[in-house]
């Protein structure tokens, strides 16, 4: 919170995402996650990372390894502490159901993306336990069209130290931020396995379904071989 709120405006854009990146990193160590990456080495600087949603921890983990500006809707602004430090790191709120609001949120999107950030977004719009994907939302994707930026479809997993299938991080149905975080802290060791997917090409395919359609197979079938 002290470097949010007293070093984050000060610093030019490539130490603020520096900084995002070791603050994260140090946060996802402290709660006892390790966190693998299986196939991020070609993850190119302004392309619209795309991820299934499982916890408030999925943002501190691709932060770890990609610091981003993130899409989120607007309900996590409200969120305790967190909604705070979303706000402080570059996050672009989404009032859904306003297409006023969505013009210009994907504008602002397209800029970052044509200087080169990172930018992220959960196309499934809520999250899951980790086993399964609801349907993505392919207008979330339309900036990354409008930018001729490529879309980098991320797989994100939970498992144990042994390979088995934990929900300890999910932060879906009725459980808490804080029944959330005590689960976490219970387990003492987590892997949190990114598998990144071959990043597609807007260029080639302008159409927002089938990108959609094509990322969530590329996530899906990730998930279920974690």
């Amino acid at each position: 919170m002290t470097l949010a709120a007293l070093v984050f405006p000060f610093l030019g854009p490539l130490r603020r995402r520096w900084l995002k990146r070791w603050w994260s990193a140090r946060l996802v160590r402290s709660l006892g996650v390790e966190l693998q990456i299986h196939g991020g080495d070609d993850v190119a600087p302004g392309c619209l990372l795309v991820a299934n949603h499982v916890s408030w921890l999925d943002i501190f983990l691709i932060n770890a390894a990609w610091p981003a500006a993130f899409i989120s809707k607007a309900e996590v602004r409200q969120w305790p502490l967190f909604g705070w430090l979303a706000a402080k790191s570059e996050t672009v709120f989404l009032h859904r159901g306003s297409r006023g609001h969505a013009r210009v949120v994907n504008g602002e999107i397209a800029t970052l993306l044509g200087e080169g950030q990172y930018v992220a977004l959960f196309p499934e719009g809520t999250t899951t336990d980790g086993r399964s994907l609801h349907n993505f939302h392919g207008a979330l994707l339309q900036p990354a069209i409008d930018a001729g930026a490529p879309i980098q479809p991320l797989a994100i997993a939970y498992r144990l130290p042994d390979g088995r299938f934990t929900r300890a991080p999910a932060y879906d149905g009725d459980v808490s931020l804080g029944e959330c975080l005590r689960a976490i802290v219970a387990e003492r060791h987590i892997v949190a396995r990114i598998d990144v997917a071959p990043a597609l090409d807007t260029r080639a395919t302008p159409d927002r379904k089938a990108l959609a359609h094509t990322a969530r197979a590329a996530i899906l079938e990730r998930i279920e071989s974690a």
